[in-house]
């Protein structure tokens, strides 16, 4: 049974920092692109980042320059680091792997159907 598991949420200050880590243990071709969507009640699930095995990356405008994502040489484990936290950042924050699609597909939710059960991250003063 493929599984995706997160790891890494917690608490954070404002302007702080976290580290998110998502293991994959699927087949290659199932985590080509590997990427991180966060949701917070009454809101729909907003694509974060992603990254391919080529090592393409996309960033939703809203994380760009604060936030970067990586995966390991194995391309087993994907990571979020987060940097200049604000509160709007707290969400719970999952985790979504797909075989090849578009780039163009990478930050939508529907494109993905392997998903972590996700881990929280609360930033607060």
């Amino acid at each position: 049974q493929v599984q995706l598991v997160e790891s890494g949420g917690g608490s954070g200050q404002p302007g702080g920092s976290l580290r998110l880590s998502c293991a994959h243990s699927g087949s290659m071709d199932g985590r080509y692109w590997m990427a991180w969507f966060r949701q917070v009640p009454g809101k729909e699930r907003e694509g974060v980042a992603a990254i391919a095995q080529d090592g393409r990356t996309k960033f939703a405008d809203f994380v760009k320059g604060r936030f970067t994502v990586s995966r390991q040489r194995d391309n087993n484990t994907m990571y979020l680091q987060m940097s200049g936290l604000n509160v709007e950042d707290t969400a719970m924050y999952y985790c979504a792997a797909n075989p090849p699609i578009s780039i163009l597909q990478v930050l939508s939710m529907d494109a993905y159907k392997l998903w972590g059960q996700g881990t929280q991250v609360a930033v607060s003063s």
